[in-house]
């Protein structure tokens, strides 16, 4: 198939979205480091003679932490993260980075050329929020003392759900526009930092071979599939249907930089007259930023899916959610505003974010590149990945199977950590997929950087980027739990996994022993408690009336505030009516009781 090698135009790029040119997401939504030196006030400048001091020194065109350490003035513990997170956002499959196995991606190493780029985008700025028109009518549902103060008081979960409204937030469309005209600015550089002089003609006369023409694949991409598709050179006129036998000849640099300049412009033309005909047409099914505040467990088929293989979970309230492979349309997921929820994603995954939830559970399969947790407010998430990173996020309990160390970024409060705590039939089937190793469990080893994020275009107070975040502590082992997964769909459940595939530690596996032993006291109890009937009758349904009572309270997201005084009233009158009632065991009977009853059935009970 031969492409013309001037762009479409607007009407036919809309007959035929394989020829839309677009921004790769992932470097820009998982590959931003907050690191002061790898941020420079003039990229191109400092980027050229680095770039060609590298490749002097390297024989292979690679290079691997230490010389990334020496070149950037970095540690080496930060330049082998600048290789872990250039492994989880490279955009082809067959780049031995990403290929690498675990333990070895020191040793392969990044080829300078994507190094510099992804240098080069780390000056990049993220698109703001929108304050929103009426914030008073929406400063009582975000409290004054957050960490979120004066930014995300306009995206909190509970406001968007009173405001009905998400013109406070940029939408995904107003984001890839954003990264478009942000690689329109700067694509004459980015250019240059791939292109090679031509032997004997001097800097001006730049060229760009195939090979080089590939790698701006890492920062742009045409159609829905991306690096899922074909190689970006065959997307181009000047490479496409080469012959591999045959190299190809190089093109003119600044040929390459006017076709893919009038491609972008025609792209967000086309992104304009798009958001035009949705503002001023009636709202489209297929549209990705529809909100779902009503979805729920009957209505799973409200996941809304974008044309760049993504799935968003967006607006859950007061619901439990779920979604298996078989739902999930594209490699990536977006957790977005969910709040007072259980959701649950069982598949393999390449990416996922979960962005402004509060009071909620998030369960995430198997991620094999990144997951990133924003903005989020009491939310417990449980997560078998390659890599994650935090953010900005408070009160927050993060169960975790991850390979490599969680990385906490920007100003976050009282986050805690702990070993993964549960399982489902098809993980250790779905972790295999992705590239999740179940022997390597890094979750207890956090890597804090800078408070502030030079990335966000937030004025910030003097001093303050100079102060590291605020890490996470670890759960302390007696208050570990298993979290059991509802079996919404039992005929589904063909996977193999029995249990949860990483080694708990020693003081963790002690304490799961220890809650298994007073389960077997419990059932003991039940078994043997001398009760007639009619007392067995009043206890159950007292245990009732106090089951409902919590769970009132947990699904009603005031459970911070009253399951304390809630909990003890109930205890104090229920063990005053039952204490010695089982051969004198009350008091630890009904604690036992419960702590098994809501701890290990909860779950169920909210699916039922």
């Amino acid at each position: 198939m031969t492409e013309p090698t001037e762009p479409c135009t607007s009407s036919s790029l809309a007959r035929d979205p394989t020829t839309v040119i677009h921004p790769r997401r992932e470097p820009f939504e998982h590959g931003l480091l907050p690191i002061p030196r790898l941020i420079f006030s003039d990229p191109a400048q400092t980027l050229i003679p680095l770039k060609q001091k590298l490749l002097e020194s390297s024989s292979n065109q690679r290079v691997d932490s230490a010389a990334i350490s020496e070149s950037l003035q970095i540690s080496i513990e930060q330049a082998r993260l600048v290789l872990d997170t250039l492994a989880s956002v490279l955009h082809s499959d067959a780049e031995p980075l990403v290929a690498a196995k675990l333990g070895e991606i020191d040793s392969v190493g990044v080829d300078v050329h994507d190094l510099v780029l992804f240098l080069y985008i780390q000056s990049y700025k993220r698109l703001l929020p929108r304050t929103h028109k009426d914030s008073a009518a929406v400063a009582d549902v975000w409290p004054s003392t957050s960490a979120f103060d004066g930014y995300l008081s306009a995206l909190s979960p509970l406001q968007l759900v009173r405001s009905n409204s998400r013109r406070g937030m940029p939408s995904q469309v107003d984001e890839e526009a954003h990264q478009l005209s942000y690689l329109q600015k700067h694509l004459a550089n980015i250019v240059s930092l791939v292109a090679q002089p031509v032997e004997g003609e001097g800097e001006e006369s730049l060229v760009l071979t195939m090979d080089r023409f590939e790698h701006l694949g890492f920062l742009i991409q045409f159609g829905d599939k991306g690096s899922e598709g074909n190689s970006f050179s065959q997307s181009s006129p000047f490479f496409a249907n080469s012959d591999p036998d045959m190299p190809a000849v190089p093109v003119p640099a600044a040929q390459v930089h006017d076709w893919l300049l009038q491609n972008i412009a025609a792209a967000l033309e086309y992104i304009s007259e798009r958001t035009s005909s949705k503002e001023n047409g009636p709202a489209s099914a297929s549209d990705q930023d529809v909100a779902m505040t009503d979805a729920c467990t009957t209505s799973v088929n409200k996941v809304s899916t974008s044309t760049r293989s993504a799935s968003f979970i967006e607006g859950i309230s007061k619901s439990s959610y779920v979604k298996h492979a078989s739902d999930i349309k594209g490699s990536s997921v977006k957790v977005l505003n969910c709040h007072e929820s259980a959701i649950y994603i069982l598949a393999p995954l390449r990416y996922a974010t979960v962005y402004g939830c509060s009071d909620a559970t998030v369960v995430i399969g198997a991620v094999g590149k990144a997951v990133r947790v924003e903005h989020c407010e009491r939310v417990h998430v449980i997560v078998a990945a390659k890599r994650i990173c935090i953010a900005n996020c408070r009160e927050c309990v993060f169960f975790l199977g991850v390979n490599q160390q969680p990385l906490i970024l920007g100003d976050n409060h009282k986050l805690q950590v702990a070993p993964y705590n549960t399982f489902y039939s098809q993980l250790e089937e779905h972790m295999n997929e992705v590239g999740i190793v179940p022997t390597v469990n890094r979750w207890d080893e956090p890597l804090a950087l800078g408070m502030v994020d030079p990335h966000d275009s937030l004025s910030h107070p003097a001093g303050v980027s100079d102060v590291q975040a605020e890490s996470a502590t670890r759960v302390d082992p007696d208050q570990f739990t298993n979290f059991v997964i509802p079996n919404w769909f039992g005929a589904e459940s063909t996977g193999a996994t029995k249990g949860n595939p990483f080694m708990l530690p020693d003081a963790y596996m002690a304490s799961q022993h220890k809650n298994q032993k007073n389960l077997g006291e419990i059932r003991q109890l039940l078994r043997e408690a001398p009760l007639e009937e009619s007392r067995k009758r009043e206890l159950s349904s007292a245990l009732h009336v106090y089951f409902k009572d919590w769970l009132y309270v947990f699904c009603c997201g005031s459970f911070r505030k009253h399951s304390s005084a809630l909990l003890s009233t109930r205890r104090l009158i229920f063990v005053r009516q039952w204490n010695g009632t089982v051969n004198g065991t009350g008091t630890r009977f009904l604690v036992s009781f419960l702590y098994f009853l809501f701890q290990f059935l909860l779950p169920i009970l909210l699916a039922a």
